[in-house]
């Protein structure tokens, strides 16, 4: 297992059971943790299968990095999980086994093309927002605040009011929320099958975290969680099985230029031209 520290963010480059279950992240330590699994249906993380013998073995092995990240939560933490689908249903219940869930998200978005032509098309998916303390979380509704349309656009008034008012300009986003899927011509995109938007990542770490708070992504993939973290001030905490997605997360945070003499840089666009080899302050603890 390597380790990978600015002080601010930390990488771990290893599978997600084994670190969680170590030593090297503490118990009840953390604010708040993103959880972003593979989902069971078939994708390629670069050679290794999302797909697992059935959804009895598949929701085992959901059980078992659940309970390990409930444990390095804080009494005040928050978990938010995602997961597709097909897979709902049992994942809410292993869920609502170990924590409260406040929220069941709806992600949607917009499609490519055709995606089906025997059935309607996925076009969302879940994100549950869990506590472990119904009475006692971080939820930080004024950094998250969208335009209400009602009061905002239409500019109606509350005649229901001793004193009639306008409807609120500004409201808590509810259940259900549009982000664009990360497309190559975006400039975050990144070489990886589900990439989050940054912008989803940074409306959860807003509401649920503070400043300095913990966020740990137990499977960082391109590392939005962190990257989300550090753009508002928050510290990171990140695990990664994969070399080539560790290596995003290098460059992402800031960590390095360098991996093993190879130039961190993004995928080419026509404005790019590489990278320095300038190298950035970086701790490596290899075990």
């Amino acid at each position: 297992m390597e380790t990978f520290s600015s002080g601010q963010h930390t990488i771990y480059h290893g599978d997600a059971l084994s670190v969680l279950a170590s030593d090297r992240i503490l118990d009840a330590s953390i604010d708040l943790i993103f959880a972003d699994p593979p989902y069971n249906i078939g994708k390629n993380f670069n050679g290794r299968p999302d797909k697992w013998p059935s959804e009895e073995a598949y929701c085992t092995w959901v059980s078992h990095w659940l309970d390990r990240c409930v444990r390095k939560l804080k009494p005040t933490g928050s978990l938010y999980v995602m997961c597709a689908t097909q897979c709902f249903a049992p994942v809410d219940l292993l869920l609502r086994q170990r924590l409260t869930v406040l929220s069941r998200i709806v992600w949607h978005y917009d499609s490519s093309g055709v995606q089906a032509k025997r059935h309607f098309g996925s076009l969302w998916e879940p994100i549950f927002h869990c506590v472990m303390d119904p009475n006692k979380y971080t939820f930080n509704a004024d950094a998250i605040l969208v335009e209400a349309k009602t009061g905002a656009q239409r500019k109606l008034v509350d005649y229901r009011k001793k004193v009639p008012v306008q409807y609120n300009v500004k409201k808590v986003p509810g259940n259900a929320w549009y982000f664009p899927r990360v497309r190559y011509r975006m400039p975050e995109y990144e070489r990886h099958p589900t990439q989050k938007p940054l912008a989803l990542l940074e409306r959860i770490v807003a509401a649920s975290s503070n400043m300095g708070d913990v966020v740990l992504d137990p499977f960082a993939g391109t590392f939005t969680a962190a990257r989300a973290a550090a753009n508002l001030k928050r510290r990171s905490m990140s695990i990664e099985i994969d070399e080539d997605y560790l290596k995003i997360g290098l460059r992402r945070l800031e960590l390095a230029t360098e991996y093993k003499g190879e130039c961190l840089h993004r995928p080419l666009k026509s404005y790019e031209n590489g990278c320095s080899n300038e190298s950035k302050n970086l701790t490596l603890f290899e075990q």
